[in-house]
């Protein structure tokens, strides 16, 4: 992807790092809970008179080497109980899209668990004004453009999806869709396929992680049976070639996240990522930071270090995951537009200054 109004050789790779960190951003695969940080765990925790299995801050971070996605899961889960009132969710919302405005991010379609609280007898009204209220406050005090997206969790049943789906249904207004998450293997798409097909009768956008541990065959079954707008992850969906040439056919969005890739052993080193083949296939990849709290990094250091760890990827590439990240939004198309000029005019004095 190019714009018209930039020349991409103008800008040397040199300048990449301060470009990627002006340019602004969408984000989204993002968990929310995902970005609860040692410290605000440690004060929620102490607010709501819960004891940590951990002494310190350093302890839940030296916690935080994963051999694969349910080792991550495991405290992911964990974290999330030190959740207990409204506040609590406003509060970590809105540590998060602090960091995001920091980041530059104009849209943040942010994954929220709810089977995660009302498991431990957290309402879902509890959940939803605590969110509601830091949303309302990032748009007003921040400018920042933000979508809540409730995820099924894929190793509980299609009932308790049915039955959260159902107790979802008052707060219809607030959502921007379905996804789904949590552990892939054994658990394929088609599990789904009820919650999925209601879920788009009440004009819920749907998403799907696919095809990060699991196999191509994931990702086609979010495709086909759940109908998903957006494929979470799909980083092995190169394994498919047919794959490959259906997603660039229907321009399905990948939301990719490396450094997450990176933490749970999906692939060895950064430099090993598939990014820069998915965008040589013609496939339509962005950057997200998925759980950055326990993968080292939110968008903007995704950003930084895949720049600097893939060589091949230059301004043009940069360009492209960005106006991607819009083009991918469930946003109007007007913000979608605007977002985009604004893009246009960062990469354009880039190339202006080159």
């Amino acid at each position: 992807m190019h714009s018209p109004k930039v020349d991409f050789s103008r800008i040397p790779r040199s300048a990449l790092p301060a470009l990627l960190a002006a340019a602004p951003k969408a984000e989204l695969h993002l968990h929310i809970e995902g970005s609860l940080e040692p410290e605000l765990m440690f004060a929620l925790a102490q607010r709501n008179g819960i004891t940590l299995p951990y002494a310190d801050v350093d302890a839940v971070r030296r916690a935080y080497a994963f051999s694969n996605l349910q080792s991550f899961l495991d405290i992911y889960y964990a974290g999330a109980g030190v959740l207990q009132t409204a506040q609590d969710f406003e509060d970590l919302a809105w540590a998060y899209f602090e960091r995001a405005a920091a980041d530059k991010i104009r849209r943040a379609e942010i994954f929220f668990d709810p089977q995660t609280h009302t498991a431990r007898g957290i309402t879902l009204d509890v959940v939803m004004t605590g969110f509601t209220r830091a949303i309302a406050r990032a748009e007003r005090e921040l400018g920042l453009s933000v979508g809540l997206i409730a995820c099924f969790l894929r190793h509980l049943s299609e009932e308790d999806a049915l039955a959260t789906l159902e107790q979802l249904k008052p707060y219809r207004r607030q959502l921007l869709g379905v996804g789904l998450d949590s552990s892939e293997l054994g658990h394929p798409p088609e599990k789904f396929a009820r919650v999925f097909a209601q879920a788009g009768a009440l004009g819920l956008h749907r998403v799907a992680h696919a095809g990060e541990e699991g196999p191509p065959a994931y990702v086609w079954g979010a495709l086909d049976t759940l109908h998903a707008e957006r494929i979470d992850h799909g980083v092995r969906s190169l394994e498919d070639a047919a794959l490959v040439a259906e997603l660039r056919r229907r321009s399905t969005p990948l939301t990719v996240c490396p450094l997450s890739n990176l933490k749970l052993c999906v692939v060895k080193t950064l430099a090993e990522h598939p990014l820069p083949a998915l965008l040589s296939e013609g496939l339509k990849a962005m950057l997200n930071s998925d759980d950055p709290a326990y993968f080292g990094g939110y968008l903007g250091e995704n950003f930084q270090q895949c720049f600097a760890a893939m060589p091949a990827l230059g301004a043009a590439d940069a360009y492209t995951l960005l106006r991607n990240g819009f083009e991918a939004s469930f946003a109007p198309e007007a913000d979608k537009a605007r977002w985009t000029a604004e893009l246009d005019a960062v990469f354009a004095a880039a190339a202006a200054a080159g």
